[in-house]
């Protein structure tokens, strides 16, 4: 198959090899000009994804170009970049979202946003538990691609995105594999935090075990199935995110633990830490929604109130006393 890649950081530039690697042809579409140049003329991206050579199946593009050949365009780029990248792409037939994130304003999830600029294009949403690097190197992992339906198009990328090294699930629950996308990031924060304060295995054990059924809750709430959460999309994505050293999102929470202020951790920042405006986005959505989720709650009060990581943690600790019944019924 041919595929548009649009965004050029670790995780496009690695979705970009693994797909050269089974035999596709790939355009790899930077958002700065000066990017790809840089990227044509060293065939490395030393920026996001150093070590790994792009195969010569991968094109370089600064522009998108004729769009005819394509037989789907997949969009990597930061959720707060989503609307305008996806304004270049919007004949495309088919999009996949790879963004993990809701939209700051209207919380609006990437498919929605996708829904939106490009009316007539059918629209998937690719997720799970994967690192750039791992996957760029061949370590074997599993994902999940979601649609609305699973038609035969939806079919047909399962089967192109697989391979030895990837194996592709499907999902016709979109909006439960987008929200465990982006509520993963949120407590991923928390659970770097406790790193941070070196509060050692029981406390992180705990806290992931209340953060699944907090993404629960807040998802099925919001209309996606509970089963979702426990799958690739929700609890596989939750784990690997919180305890991966790789994982942007844990390792600014971890920095947030050990003291460091929020300001100085974003400054000069070349990637994005998707779990920040995240949990600003989804705290609203929930006061919206009337939905309680104290963790996303105490993580925002870290991010955007200055609250110092540990008293976040007593406030949890130190809440009514409730009994535990399950994932799908808890409250957190």
């Amino acid at each position: 198959m041919n595929f548009v890649v649009a965004g050029a950081g670790a995780w496009g530039t690695a979705f970009s090899v693994h797909l050269a690697r089974l035999g596709h042809a790939v355009t790899l579409v930077p958002r700065r000009a000066e990017h790809a140049a840089q990227l044509s003329a060293a065939r490395v991206n030393a920026d996001y994804l150093p070590g790994i050579p792009l195969p010569p199946a991968v094109t370089v593009s600064a522009a998108p170009g004729s769009l005819d050949a394509a037989d789907a365009v997949l969009l990597a780029c930061p959720a707060q970049a989503l609307r305008e990248t996806c304004a270049r792409f919007a004949a495309a037939p088919l999009i996949v979202s790879l963004v993990k994130g809701l939209e700051v304003g209207s919380h609006r999830r990437p498919s929605e946003v996708i829904a939106e600029v490009a009316p007539s294009a059918r629209v998937a949403a690719l997720s799970g538990p994967t690192n750039a690097l791992g996957v760029a190197r061949g370590e074997p992992s599993a994902m999940v691609l979601a649609a609305g339906a699973i038609e035969p198009a939806v079919e047909r990328l399962q089967q192109a995105f697989s391979g030895p090294t990837l194996r592709v699930y499907t999902s016709d629950d979109l909006p439960g594999v987008e929200f465990g996308g982006c509520l993963k990031n949120i407590y991923a924060i928390a659970a770097g935090c406790c790193d941070g304060l070196r509060l050692g295995d029981n406390t992180k054990a705990a806290l992931l075990t209340r953060a699944l059924a907090e993404m629960v809750r807040v998802g099925a709430a919001l209309g996606a199935r509970s089963e979702t959460f426990y799958g690739l999309g929700g609890f596989g994505d939750l784990v690997a995110t919180c305890y991966g050293g790789w994982s942007r999102n844990r390792e600014f929470g971890q920095r947030l633990g050990e003291g460091v202020p929020v300001a100085d951790l974003l400054a000069g920042r070349r990637t994005v830490v998707e779990g920040h405006r995240t949990a600003d986005s989804f705290a609203g959505l929930c006061v919206e929604r009337g939905i309680d989720a104290p963790i996303l709650r105490e993580v925002r009060a870290i991010l955007y109130e200055g609250k110092r990581p540990d008293a976040a943690l007593a406030a949890l600790m130190t809440r009514g006393l409730k009994r535990e019944s399950g994932g799908q019924a808890a409250s957190v």
